[in-house]
């Protein structure tokens, strides 16, 4: 026997728990890092140009810039820095 479940709409969803997603989507996107030029969302693992005073290009809008960048470096995610790495340290067993 099957049960026939209801399709959720968002209509169906509480006000807190689209008001908490709102807020919570809202601060994702002020953490990220964004092109100067046309306010995309820089992606994870893109490169991207640094001039100066803190102007930053991405690979899309890097053409249009007239200056040469003074850096270019990848975009990282939240998490780098802040990984573990398991070293074994113990001596190889004699087999």
């Amino acid at each position: 026997m099957q049960l026939a479940l209801p399709h959720a709409t968002v209509g169906d969803t509480p006000a807190l728990e689209l008001a908490l997603l709102r807020r919570s989507l809202g601060r994702l996107a002020d953490g990220c890092e964004r092109c100067s030029r046309c306010h995309r969302s820089l992606l994870v693992g893109e490169r991207v140009y640094d001039y100066a005073g803190g102007h930053v290009a991405c690979e899309l809008c890097r053409r249009r810039e007239r200056a040469e960048p003074y850096d270019t470096r990848i975009v990282h995610g939240p998490e780098f820095g802040h990984t573990l790495r398991i070293v074994d340290r113990r001596p190889a067993r004699g087999g």
